[in-house]
């Protein structure tokens, strides 16, 4: 039984598995609500499915990278049921969970040259990005990719590529190669987490709960505060 938590950007979601099967969720896409109602929509999924967080084996938490104060809110509240209820802590990389949920999205559309690039936006035309094939293997490792022209050209020129997430939209006039195609209105979802976390609680894979902390993967840089 696993409580997953999704804050990387602008969605914040919540959701229960057993097993590997999603038995409740609760999510909301809208940008800064999620120190709002992330502990509501932990309740709910726990009342929904008639399960006190006592009965709970693990917390798995999006670990980034990505929006500086999502993740913070979300590995915080996650370490924090943690500590209290003296239970393991899984980190999924936030663009391997984009990845997984792709692919079961798309099933049997996907060929063996198919590649998944999930993207986070990361501000102008920087995203957070990384490369994945049908199987769940990284072929590009997570970086923050400024955009351009000759961005992923190496493997177009070998793959169909799909570019998601809320990163790819704003790629779509830039990266026009004919084996790059972007799938619009994908949403981050903590069931997506499910795959990993399965995987994971199986294999005993757990974070330190003292001194994890979230993969920004980019230094955080405060803006200026606007005068009134």
């Amino acid at each position: 039984m696993i409580l997953q938590i999704e804050t990387a950007t602008t969605s914040c979601s919540v959701a229960l598995s057993h097993n590997g099967i999603v038995m409740s969720k609760k999510e909301l896409d809208q940008r800064n609500v999620h120190a709002e109602v992330l502990t509501l929509f932990i309740q709910d999924v726990c009342a929904e499915a008639g399960i006190a967080l006592a009965d709970l084996d693990a917390v798995a938490v999006s670990s980034g990278p990505g929006s500086y104060t999502g993740l913070r809110i979300g590995v915080s509240t996650a370490k924090g049921l943690c500590f209290a209820l003296d239970k393991p802590l899984i980190a999924v990389e936030s663009l391997k969970a984009m990845a997984d949920g792709m692919a079961i999205r798309l099933g049997a559309e996907l060929t063996d040259n198919t590649l998944l690039c999930p993207m986070i936006d990361a501000r102008r035309m920087e995203v957070f990005a990384a490369m994945f094939d049908t199987k769940g293997n990284k072929v590009m490792p997570t970086e923050a990719v400024i955009v351009d022209g000759d961005s992923f050209a190496d493997l177009l020129a070998d793959h169909q590529i799909i570019f998601f997430g809320d990163g790819a939209m704003k790629c779509r006039e830039t990266v026009t190669h004919p084996n790059a195609s972007f799938v619009d209105g994908f949403a981050n979802s903590a069931i997506d987490i499910t795959t990993e976390a399965t995987v994971k609680l199986a294999a005993k894979e757990f974070q330190d709960v003292a001194y994890f902390e979230p993969y920004y993967l980019k230094d955080f840089i405060a803006g200026v505060k606007k005068s009134v």
